[in-house]
């Protein structure tokens, strides 16, 4: 028989006599009394340790999902003998806990909202332990909710899922785009033919005023001569020019020169729609 022994730092010896538990060994030598058969029957370790439990659930809309749920424990100072001899496998009892407790709070979530509750389950799970370890002499650290998995097909789905989504938002944005572009460009052909419009407008009061201006002066200046004839010679004069112009371009085929008396605003206006006639028929 022995009448010393050691006990290791961060544990704490638990000293029987005769089958018997009579009080605890600190870390250190220890004098034990050979006479009472004192010795040290197990060693609880006071570190902080940690269980990693893997659980498989299902959720709420029936999809089976593995929750790993990692749990830091500890004796309590001053339980430790509770905490030997009161539990036969500690770890086993925290886990049936665990178990108990991610398989009810899990079933009521959807799997979409069970990434989400992370935090409440690990709150969850710690609360009931707390609870359930004390009356043992154990005390919860913490407890945290590390890994959801689902199925790999599911996660595939799920993968898929989002992939249709981003490309229905992508597709939306780009016909956005687009309509944007399209009224854009409506509204700037819209802003040019306005212009031009202005444009030609402005042009023709121009010439009409440069007309008015023109027939004054001559009348001013040549007696006796009537606004109608001066309008004559200026649509004479006009339709030389544009004969000149015609026939320098290179690209007129058939020219029609009115022949003969008349009236020369109604000779003009038959050779206009003479031409009219030749081009429609052309273009057949």
């Amino acid at each position: 028989m022995s009448c010393c022994a050691t006990v290791s730092t961060g544990n704490v010896g638990m000293v029987t006599a005769f089958g018997r538990f009579v009080r605890k060994a600190n870390p250190g030598c220890i004098i034990l009394n050979p006479f009472m058969c004192e010795s040290i029957s197990d060693e609880v370790s006071m570190r902080l340790q940690q269980l990693d439990v893997s659980c498989e659930t299902k959720t709420k809309d029936n999809v089976f999902v593995v929750c790993m749920v990692s749990v830091q424990y500890q004796v309590v100072p001053g339980s430790e003998a509770l905490a030997v001899y009161k539990l036969t496998d500690p770890q086993r009892q925290i886990k049936a806990y665990i178990f108990d407790v991610v398989r009810a709070s899990v079933p009521k979530i959807n799997l979409d909202d069970v990434f989400a509750a992370k935090e409440e389950i690990a709150l969850s799970v710690k609360s009931q332990l707390a609870k359930a370890m004390d009356s043992f002499g154990f005390q919860i650290i913490g407890c945290l909710v590390t890994d959801i998995t689902p199925d790999q097909k599911v996660r595939n789905a799920m993968n898929e899922i989002n992939a249709a989504q981003r490309l229905r938002e992508a597709t939306k944005d780009k016909a956005e785009a687009e309509k944007l572009l399209v009224v854009k460009a409506a509204e700037a052909e819209s802003e040019s033919k306005y212009l031009a419009g202005v444009g030609i407008a402005r042009q023709r009061q121009a010439i009409i005023s440069g007309l008015k201006d023109s027939v004054v002066s001559f009348s001013n200046e040549i007696e006796g001569t009537t606004p109608s004839e001066v309008m004559d010679m200026m649509m004479l004069t006009q339709y030389n020019d544009m004969l000149k112009d015609i026939g320098g371009s290179g690209k007129c085929n058939t020219v029609f020169v009115p022949q003969g008396s008349g009236d020369l605003g109604d000779q003009l206006r038959s050779g206009v729609m003479q031409a009219n006639l030749v081009q429609t028929s052309m273009a057949r």
